[in-house]
């Protein structure tokens, strides 16, 4: 990258995108979570999840990510939107509320966003699986294979 070439990127980029695509604070592996969700995309990126409640709240959201700075801002997005919400609300999380919070998401890169929902997504019904109150409840269009899931 040229030195205009990296002037460029840091006067086209949102201060919410340049956070969430540098910060590392949340990136953690944890033994144990209570969900855990993983997904590859066609890119080749990689996003984990791992979710910790405590009485149907998302308390601790942590994620790994083997890609690009996109993909790692969009992780770090779904990260800051879920944290402290119910399970029910993070449900809500959509590929399009990641690509607004980072207002500067390049529309080609709208795969990382997509990514990233779709993992922490897994990871959710991961957590609803494991749950030891069951119900069972539909999680509307937002779930990844439109089934049913236990929470």
């Amino acid at each position: 990258m040229n030195e205009q070439t990296q002037m460029n990127f840091w006067q086209d980029h949102s201060l919410e995108y340049l956070e969430m695509a540098f910060k590392t604070d949340f990136q953690e592996r944890v033994e144990n979570p209570d969900g855990h969700g993983r997904r590859t995309g066609e890119c080749g990126d990689t996003v984990e999840f791992f979710l910790m409640a405590t009485n149907g709240v998302l308390t601790s959201i942590t994620y790994d990510v083997d890609g690009c700075k996109n993909t790692n801002a969009c992780a770090n997005t779904v990260v800051h939107l879920a944290t402290g919400k119910t399970v029910d609300a993070a449900w809500n999380i959509t590929h399009e509320d990641v690509s607004a919070f980072l207002k500067t998401l390049p529309a080609h890169d709208t795969h990382c966003a997509e990514l990233a929902v779709g993992a922490f997504y897994l990871a959710l019904k991961d957590l609803a699986r494991q749950s030891k109150h069951v119900n069972t409840v539909n999680t509307k269009e937002n779930a990844i294979d439109g089934q049913d899931i236990i929470v």
